[in-house]
């Protein structure tokens, strides 16, 4: 794998947000693949919970000002971006006003899931594939985590699959335990459709709900990891009847070698 590209895309990475199970797999496989002479770029959302003097955040203007449309409405693009400290590892922060300026992740202050986290999904896969592509940068593997990122391998898929920048690309997703209860908004099915996802491919997003959301993903994935250990059995079933590279589940002390063969030797080949 040494000197391959992987593009890791997260709903979260540390050390912007607290630590979970995610927040901690998604740095600590960036970390040890960059360790490993692998070019790395991690993207994750600018939520307005992260603390940009801190963490010594700042645009990027040559890669901000473009317009993204969701679900017919212009949506500005800002492109922010900061070094992991003693890494030496770039993360692109992925904001906008509308969507990403609140004091919250995904919930409001009831602990209801906000309304729009349908939008923000769809911009977020469009905003990292959109600068990607001004990056100019192919990625061999992009390796997705969580649900807010869970939409982009549809997209790579179906709305950029002519796009000669991705031809060779293979996208890898890692499942976890953690998820939401209820569904996002039920529009979200159409708004898929308005980027002419076709009808098959959207029509699992009917009810889009955690599990859904996620076979998405599964579906239009060259290959899956089980991140958690406790995955759903709905799910496990999901992964098996798709016929696919994956792996199981490892700790934090042996997944990485593990990783980078799987890279290599499951989903490449």
């Amino acid at each position: 794998m040494k000197d391959k590209r992987v593009l890791y895309v997260s709903s979260e990475v540390l050390p912007y947000l607290p630590e979970t199970e995610m927040s901690s797999m998604s740095f600590e496989a960036a970390r040890k693949a960059h360790h490993k002479g692998v070019q790395t770029r991690i993207f994750m959302p600018r939520y307005g919970v992260i603390n940009e003097r801190r963490y010594q955040l700042h645009e990027v203007i040559r890669l901000s000002g473009m317009n993204l449309i969701v679900n017919d409405m212009d949506m500005p693009l800002i492109i922010k971006v900061a070094s992991i400290p003693k890494e030496r590892m770039q993360v692109y922060f992925i904001d906008n006003e509308e969507y990403f300026k609140r004091k919250a992740t995904f919930k409001d202050e009831n602990s209801e899931l906000f309304t729009d986290n349908d939008e923000r999904a769809i911009f977020f896969a469009k905003g990292v594939i959109e600068t990607v592509k001004k990056l100019n940068w192919a990625p061999d593997i992009i390796h997705v985590h969580g649900w807010m990122a869970s939409l982009l391998p549809l997209y790579l898929k179906e709305y950029y699959k002519d796009d000669p920048l991705f031809a060779d690309s293979k996208i890898v997703t890692s499942l976890y335990s953690s998820d939401f209860e209820g569904a996002l908004n039920s529009s979200l099915i159409d708004k898929v459709k308005f980027d002419n996802i076709s009808d098959d491919k959207a029509e699992i997003l009917k009810v889009p709900n955690h599990l859904n959301i996620m076979k998405s993903a599964i579906a239009n994935s060259d290959g899956v990891i089980k991140a958690s250990e406790d995955l759903s059995n709905e799910l496990s079933e999901f992964i098996t009847a798709q016929n696919m590279p994956s792996l199981e589940f490892l700790s934090e002390d042996t997944f990485a070698d593990a990783y980078l063969d799987f890279y290599t030797n499951e989903v490449l080949n």
